[in-house]
């Protein structure tokens, strides 16, 4: 009996949802070029995206933002609601900026505009896979004045001294696995501690953490 051939893409598994085809075709055509991404499906709106994120369990999921049906900021709370893992990197233009601070709120990893570079598409693939948050700095401005007009917790003397230090490593863009090797940590010990942090402070997530860390200065 012939032995079988192991498939070789052992990377990060990408879902593209976007309701243009064309769009589609492009970015499938890019990434699949890419030796550490392997794109394992597509949708052409939220409904979909979410169904096929829950049959295909990707790593990363590319998603529009304005789709017919369920948006993209829809399908990503129904995602969060269903406990789906994948990071959501959100797909806007920059008239849509508005758009990003729901997103975020709503448990994206971060977004790229619709007009990025082809490589810095993939590098970001590459950073939300590996646990990072991408923010531009006028968009983090923008979510930490909701956080001084909503009043923001005050809670960070809860924490242990060194629950700051993760902290502070989380706000600088660090993955568990970062903190652990700057920190001598291992992962679990970290992960302990992120879920601590997030449990303290009352935040959802990574995102709100990092915010929460910019606002009360405990960034380098």
């Amino acid at each position: 009996m012939a032995e079988a051939v192991p498939n070789p893409k052992t990377g990060i598994r990408v879902l593209l949802v976007d309701d243009h085809q064309v769009v589609r075709r492009g970015l499938r055509t890019f990434l699949e070029v890419q030796d550490d991404i392997e794109v394992v499906g597509e949708a052409g709106d939220g409904a979909e995206g979410v169904e096929r994120a829950e049959e295909l369990r990707p790593d990363v999921v590319l998603m529009d933002v304005k789709m017919p049906g369920m948006d993209g900021i829809e399908a990503l709370r129904k995602l969060r609601e269903l406990g789906n893992p994948a990071k959501v990197l959100i797909v806007t233009s920059f008239t849509e900026q508005r758009t990003v601070i729901p997103a975020l709120r709503a448990g994206a990893s971060g977004y790229v505009y619709k007009d990025v570079d082809p490589d810095a598409l993939a590098g970001a693939i590459r950073s939300v896979h590996a646990g990072h948050v991408l923010l531009q700095p006028e968009v983090a401005v923008a979510l930490l004045s909701q956080e001084d007009t909503n009043g923001g917790t005050g809670r960070g003397g809860t924490l242990t001294d060194r629950e700051r230090e993760v902290l502070a490593l989380i706000a600088d863009g660090r993955s568990n696995r970062e903190i652990a090797r700057a920190l001598v940590l291992s992962e679990k010990t970290v992960k302990t501690h992120v879920s601590n942090i997030l449990m303290k402070l009352d935040l959802a997530d990574r995102t709100q953490a990092a915010l929460w860390a910019v606002r009360h200065g405990l960034t380098g």
